[in-house]
């Protein structure tokens, strides 16, 4: 069987030209993500990883769209061989079959690689350089109205602080850096 998998960052990011050239290809089951690349614990991901069997091929349109760093292309390619799966990116045309492309994948994986820390040390550079001129100034504290009264009520015993994070919506950290800053 011929395996798709298509990844975009954001949820607000279209898939459509991926899925087109997939499906153009004649692959039968197609995997979609919406999440950043720079890990390998994505949902389509996993599920993808166990519903391919021994002499698929999976394919996708590039490797950055697979894995963001050498480390995680390897290793998901090694698991793929591992199952006598095949791989393929249809941009990069790599075919882990034959040794060259097992090659030309490992040095693929160390452009993208460093293409994702050019992209991050750029955007460092723009934040403070943002910073310096006063227009940056971070994400925007989210708002809490109700968060002093749902404090006090756990205070008092009303109630747990794993449910007063879950009335609120806040993760631990932050309820409990929240919470000591009502103190002071």
């Amino acid at each position: 069987m011929k395996i798709g998998y298509v990844r975009v960052s954001t949820e607000e990011q279209n898939t459509a030209r991926q899925e087109l050239m997939l499906r153009e290809l004649g692959v039968d089951e197609l995997f979609i993500d919406k999440a950043s690349g720079k890990n390998a614990d994505r949902p389509e991901l996993r599920r993808m990883m166990e519903y391919v069997r021994r002499g698929d091929t999976v394919i996708v349109e590039s490797i950055s769209r697979f894995a963001r760093n050498t480390r995680d292309l390897l290793d998901l390619v090694e698991r793929l061989t591992e199952k006598q799966i095949e791989f393929v990116s249809r941009k990069e045309a790599i075919d882990t079959t034959t040794p060259t492309g097992k090659f030309m994948l490992t040095i693929f994986a160390a452009v993208a690689e460093l293409e994702r820390e050019y992209i991050l040390q750029r955007q460092r550079e723009g934040i403070a350089i943002a910073k310096a001129q006063g227009k940056y100034r971070g994400k925007a504290a989210k708002d809490y109205p109700d968060f002093e009264r749902v404090v006090a009520r756990w205070r008092s015993g009303e109630i747990t602080a794993v449910q007063a994070m879950n009335l609120l919506g806040m993760s631990k950290t932050r309820f409990y850096a929240r919470a000591k800053l009502l103190d002071k």
